[in-house]
């Protein structure tokens, strides 16, 4: 059975296990770069390894966060790190689809790195491939459910390619959306953006525009050093 890369940061480890999918730079951007300081439910879609919600319960002092996820190796891999965490009190981890969760009352935050290839060969590996293509979670049906878990006042994060972040908001627009915070993410400043940060909320609002370049001359640039030095070891 294939196995998923391990990765440490500053506070906490990730198992990876044979969960599918490794610890990424989207991943850090978006647990970084989510509003959740001020939210004291959050839920985590498609958790994986259980990167994001760790790093949302770092990021906050009393947030209740729900984990979930389809893929039993993922759930294994995740229950394994929040349990190893300083936070395995704050954090629940769930195997279910967001289409069949019915909690007790919504959430105040969303976060979600969602699939995205739509089309193209999918992974042997089956956790690989459940995390990676949206068959399992169309984005109309991942924006359907999030209308119906997040409270009236909340927000829901994502990251995305820019092509497939496009159409997703234009989803979520025809659903009735609105775009509260858009980050333009690229590698150099002498690239166009190739990722997609933003955040929906369900109120009419006009969004913030932002741009994130993540190199420059010498390395890393200061503002991506200061979104992630709490996450990553030798920053």
């Amino acid at each position: 059975m294939n196995k998923t890369k391990d990765f440490h940061l500053k506070q906490f480890s990730i198992h990876g296990g044979h969960s599918g999918m490794a610890v990424s730079t989207d991943g850090i951007l978006l647990g970084a770069w989510a509003k959740v300081s001020d939210h004291s439910s959050i839920l985590d879609i498609g958790t994986g390894t259980g990167l994001l919600s760790l790093m949302c319960a770092q990021r906050t002092q009393a947030s209740l966060i729900t984990a979930i996820d389809i893929d039993e190796e993922a759930i294994k891999a995740a229950q394994y790190n929040v349990d190893s965490s300083p936070w395995s009190q704050r954090i629940r981890v769930i195997k279910t689809a967001a289409q069949q969760l019915d909690p007790k009352q919504r959430f105040e935050h969303i976060i979600c790195n969602p699939p995205y290839f739509n089309s193209g060969v999918t992974s042997r590996w089956q956790s690989r491939a459940t995390a990676r293509h949206t068959h399992t979670l169309p984005h109309d049906e991942l924006l359907i459910a999030c209308a119906r878990l997040l409270s009236p006042s909340g927000s829901a994060s994502f990251i995305l390619p820019k092509e497939e972040g496009e159409q997703f908001i234009h989803i979520a627009l025809i659903q009735g959306w609105y775009l509260e915070h858009l980050c333009q993410v690229n590698t150099t400043k002498h690239k166009a953006s190739y990722r997609l940060l933003f955040t929906l909320i369900r109120d009419k609002i006009t969004c913030q525009h932002s741009q994130l370049t993540i190199h420059q001359e010498t390395g890393y640039s200061d503002e991506f050093i200061q979104l992630t030095r709490d996450f990553y070891l030798k920053m």
